[in-house]
């Protein structure tokens, strides 16, 4: 502590600039903006072979000349919009709007606003070398204001593409994971899944913050007689997508005389467990809920309900009734409830 002390007063006598932070690394090609963020984490880091490694056509001569670009730099602040493009042929063309402001060795701060081209190949039909995500190029000029007030409203007409993207990436993701689980996943045709954007926001972020935007996939993992079997994944944002696992309360079930079709005596909670596999599920965008309502028979007078409800980035389970009677009626009993109001 004391030496962090004189090595301050030694700045300001001298008038050197602070040690700054390193910023923690950040890799990640998932989208058009994580890959823009990638590179000036990059840039922030001096790790000048890596940004130079994320463009397609090489943005200088060498990394040589293109690290002496930034020897005046201190440090990189960027913000992103939403990127619009088009593709075919499994070849997607992007551009996202993208700010920056630079802070230079002698303090001073200096804006610019345009657009970075990206292109994206489809993974599945490609060989080696492997070709991810990458920057064609970048147009910045010189513009004064906020980040917030220079950002271009737009490089394009929408946002499919991202979607396309992420869907891509979820696909291929669920045919490795779930290849040999479920049916579905190998396909000769692959799976189109159903898709949803959803807003949110963190319960850490500050009110009236902008939302944030999360993409859901559901998955057909197997088609039984009366029951479907359904994968979710979620990609929040500037993530790549993942599994979704689902808390489901673990029940002991007892009946009368020991005998499943006359009436129950108790459903006790003796704990919890996570499930990645939902019986005919569904999602509701308006409600932001996802359902599970699992038949334990072909009637349908045993089964159990279930609803999780996304909120700060995550479904949470809030309600679950069970009909463990095969009495030939449906009877559910509600087990959990903190969705109902009182």
């Amino acid at each position: 502590m004391k030496l962090l002390f004189i090595m301050a007063i030694v700045a300001l006598v001298s008038g050197a600039q602070p040690v700054r932070a390193v910023p923690s690394y950040v890799d990640d090609r998932s989208t058009p903006q994580t890959l823009i963020q990638s590179l000036y984490n990059a840039i922030n880091r001096k790790e000048y072979a890596r940004a130079y490694a994320y463009f397609d056509t090489p943005p200088a001569e060498t990394v040589e000349v293109y690290a002496e670009g930034f020897a005046d730099t201190i440090s990189v602040e960027v913000l992103t919009g939403i990127p619009g493009g088009d593709g075919a042929a499994g070849t997607f063309h992007y551009s996202i709007p993208v700010a920056i402001r630079s802070r230079d060795v002698e303090g001073e701060d200096h804006v610019f606003a345009g657009c970075y081209d990206l292109i994206f190949v489809s993974p599945g039909p490609q060989t080696t070398p492997y070709k991810p995500l990458v920057i064609d190029k970048g147009t910045l000029s010189p513009a004064e204001g906020s980040l917030d007030e220079v950002l271009p409203e737009s490089c394009g007409d929408g946002r499919v593409d991202v979607e396309e993207t992420l869907r891509e990436r979820a696909r291929r993701a669920f045919e490795t994971n779930y290849g040999s689980t479920c049916p579905a996943a190998r396909a000769e045709d692959g799976q189109d899944p159903d898709s949803h954007m959803v807003q949110f926001n963190y319960s850490y972020d500050e009110e009236g913050a902008p939302q944030r935007e999360a993409w859901l996939f559901r998955f057909l993992c197997q088609q039984g007689a009366y029951n479907q079997i359904h994968v979710f994944y979620l990609a929040l944002e500037g993530r790549a997508p993942e599994p979704l696992q689902f808390v489901v309360p673990d029940l002991n079930i007892r009946y009368e005389n020991d005998n499943p079709e006359g009436a129950v005596s108790e459903v006790r909670v003796v704990g919890y467990s996570t499930h990645d596999q939902l019986v005919n599920a569904q999602f509701n965008p308006d409600a932001l809920t996802i359902s599970s309502d699992a038949k334990w028979r072909g009637v349908g007078d045993a089964s159990s309900t279930a609803l999780w409800l996304f909120r700060s980035g995550d479904f949470t389970l809030v309600r679950y009734d069970v009909d463990a009677s095969y009495d030939g009626e449906v009877n559910p009993q509600t087990i959990i409830d903190f969705f109902t109001g009182p």
